[in-house]
Parts: C-alpha cells; sequence; structure tokens
C-alpha cells in the first residue's frame, strides 16, 4: 500500500469519532442501545471494579463527569431536526450552563475540597 491508501483507510476508520457523529450518538443513544453493546458493558464492568472495589476517587470522579457530561448534552442541547440544525437559544443555554456548573462543582468538592 501506498502512502495515500494509508491516508484514505486511516480516515474512514476514524471518521466515527467525528464531533458531529459523536453527538448525534449521545443525542440519540437509549439505555437499550447502550447496554446491549458488549464492548460498553465490558468498559463499565471495568471501571465500576476499579472506581468500587479499588476505591480510586479519580476513576469514580471520571465516570460521574463523564455521565455529567452527556446528560447536559442530551437534555440542554437539542438534537438536529430534519429541517436542519437547532440555533441555541437562551432558553437553552442556561441548563447547560447550570448542569456544567453543577457538575464541576461536584467534582472540584470532591477532588480539592474534600479530604480522606
Amino acid at each position: 500500500m501506498d502512502k495515500q491508501q494509508i491516508i484514505e483507510k486511516t480516515v474512514e476508520v476514524l471518521r466515527p469519532f467525528e464531533t458531529a457523529n459523536i453527538m448525534n450518538t449521545i443525542q440519540t443513544m437509549t439505555f437499550k442501545d447502550l447496554f446491549t453493546n458488549p464492548v460498553t458493558l465490558l468498559i463499565v464492568v471495568l471501571l465500576l471494579y476499579f472506581g468500587l472495589i479499588k476505591r480510586s476517587k479519580a476513576v469514580l470522579l471520571t465516570m460521574f463527569g463523564l455521565a455529567g457530561t452527556i446528560c447536559i448534552l442530551r437534555y440542554a442541547m437539542p438534537a438536529a431536526s430534519v429541517d436542519g440544525p437547532v440555533e441555541t437559544s437562551l432558553g437553552s443555554l442556561v441548563p447547560f450552563v447550570v448542569g456544567g456548573v453543577i457538575v464541576g462543582g461536584v467534582i472540584v468538592y470532591f477532588a480539592f475540597i474534600k479530604s480522606e
């Protein structure tokens, strides 16, 4: 294979990880879709093992941050409709900011303020 073919193949492999595809997946994914994927189940089980059994504060805070961010993106940012992208208004920006402050505040509190 020459250099151009390798680049084209790499682009095709990385295409599902484009920002638009990830945002669309987060906004349209259901719990049924999430937990029927064996890779996702394996990752969740490993994270829960290290977070709960090994009591890793960093893993638990990372899981909380990711889950909080996904919830904020799913419920505060509307998914694109058939008519095109939805404009961001103040009504959708306020829950996004408030959710971000809450998630960030919890992470800062448990990571820096509360000592073991």
